[in-house]
């Protein structure tokens, strides 16, 4: 009877315990299905709108000596004067398509059949256009502060400098001015920097031109100089370009810091410091703030599910990955993995939504479109064909999406990570189909957004850490 009794009790104490999780995780907005897997995403509208101001995420990474916030260039925690630099999703993702373009045409299989190169004469380097999240560093003895966009596909840090000798566009930060600083050296044209940049000379300097794909500019001298990550954390020395000639969108920040995988970006100059080890975790929203930070100190690494990381190509400065597979709801698209193989795919901080082959594109979009099929449908907009109008939901239900990486891991999207909202009434599925299944699939920075993202380039390896910010 005793045992009887105990038996009894502890199946109940076990349902209780059960009946609290599942009802824990339903009020987290997740259902599960009968193997335990998310199926779908049940969120609130108003969670899918911009804060009305400025939200501090409380990120993992604080506690880092060698983190530096980051924020949407167009959001509320901007430094920049949002009103002469307005969100305008639909501008955002056509200017999207010239930086996707420019990338795919630098991959061996492009659908255009050609290879676009740089131009024939240095000191010319053609590149991609530029991001939307940026970062502040200090530059230079006394320090000054300067807001760069930050970008893992550019190699080249640069900054506006004075005297614009040509012309230079309106940016926050004063332009920096190399004849204050007591650190500053103008790098000669014989140094091994200067030939591993391909650059050209003027006189006895080295001289940098960069034209992005957008046309924007970037034309002036490399220099050394001391840049300041925290009071604890500066880089002497360091070797970025000091433009005196600079047009284009860049918004108003003062230029950009590089993170490829090149020889000359701030990855490889740090290498010594920082072990090429870095991460970013990128907001929910515009209006949350997010991290940029370097080295491998006081991180958890259980934390982080890592992937292979590849060469596109020989000469790519990208960061490959190999996608396997995708999920919906827990069911693998019926597609062949070749598809994914074929193309190959980047990871891209620049690139707004995922990229991929128009077989996996239509196999999602058809299976996401049959789950979404009781909401009322809405205009495509820009580069996105499946969309919505929430304007008369309190709370919608989505599906979840996975991504499958080579190595095992599995990547549970951030519902942030699925729905792109034009308005309330226009909310769209955040990926786009590419030219030709041959294209480059690139992995968007809106799929990436609450993971922390690690990339360990002298491992070979990136890394996932799901709820790294909000």
């Amino acid at each position: 009877m005793e045992g009887s009794f105990s038996c009894v009790f502890k199946r109940a104490l076990l349902f209780l315990s059960l009946h609290v999780l599942i009802t824990f995780f339903m009020h987290k907005g997740y259902n599960y299905g009968v193997e335990g897997k998310i199926t779908n995403h049940t969120l609130s509208i108003s969670s899918l709108l911009p804060s009305p101001s400025c939200l501090p995420s409380s990120a993992k990474a604080s506690n880092r000596k060698s983190t530096l916030k980051l924020v949407h260039k167009h959001g509320l925690c901007s430094p920049f004067d949002r009103d002469h630099n307005p969100l305008n999703l639909s501008e955002i993702l056509l200017r999207d398509q010239s930086r996707v373009k420019w990338i795919q045409s630098q991959s061996s299989n492009s659908s255009s059949g050609q290879k676009a190169t740089a131009a024939a004469s240095l000191p010319v380097k053609s590149d991609i256009t530029v991001g939307d999240y940026i970062v502040t560093i200090g530059l230079g003895t006394p320090k000054k502060d300067l807001t760069l966009l930050f970008d893992t596909g550019s190699s080249v840090t640069w900054t506006q400098c004075k005297p614009c000798v040509g012309s230079c566009y309106t940016q926050s930060d004063p332009i920096f001015n190399p004849s204050q600083s007591s650190s500053y050296a103008n790098i000669s044209c014989a140094s091994t920097f200067c030939s591993l940049a391909g650059s050209g000379c003027f006189g006895s300097t080295c001289k940098y031109s960069i034209t992005y794909a957008d046309n924007s500019s970037s034309v002036g001298f490399f220099a050394t100089e001391k840049l300041t990550i925290s009071p604890t954390e500066v880089i002497e020395n360091f070797e970025f370009g000091c433009g005196e000639n600079n047009s284009g969108i860049f918004g108003t920040a003062a230029g950009l810091i590089g993170l490829s995988d090149n020889n000359i970006s701030f990855v490889e100059q740090t290498a010594a410091k920082y072990g090429k080890y870095f991460s970013y975790c990128l907001p929910s929203s515009s209006s949350s703030t997010g991290y940029l930070t370097f080295g491998k100190e006081g991180r958890a690494p259980s934390s982080v599910s890592f992937t292979p990381l590849s060469k596109v190509q020989q000469d790519s400065e990208f960061y490959g990955i190999s996608i396997v597979g995708i999920s919906v709801n827990g069911i693998p698209l019926s597609i062949p993995s070749t598809v994914f193989s074929s193309a190959g795919a980047i990871i891209d901080s620049g690139t707004t939504i995922t990229q991929l082959p128009p077989t996996v594109y239509s196999a999602l979009r058809t299976v996401f479109r049959k789950a979404m099929a009781n909401y009322t449908t809405a205009p495509a907009d820009s580069t996105v064909d499946t969309c919505y109008d929430f304007s008369k939901e309190r709370t919608v239900t989505v599906p979840s999406i996975t991504f499958l990486f080579a190595g095992g891991v599995n990547l549970d999207l951030d519902r942030s990570g699925i729905l792109l909202m034009v308005t309330a009434s226009q909310v769209c599925l955040a990926f786009t189909a590419n030219d030709a299944d041959s294209d480059l699939i690139i992995y968007g920075h809106v799929q990436q957004r609450t993971f922390e993202v690690v990339y360990d380039v002298a491992g070979r390896k990136l890394g996932f850490a799901p709820n790294s910010c909000s």
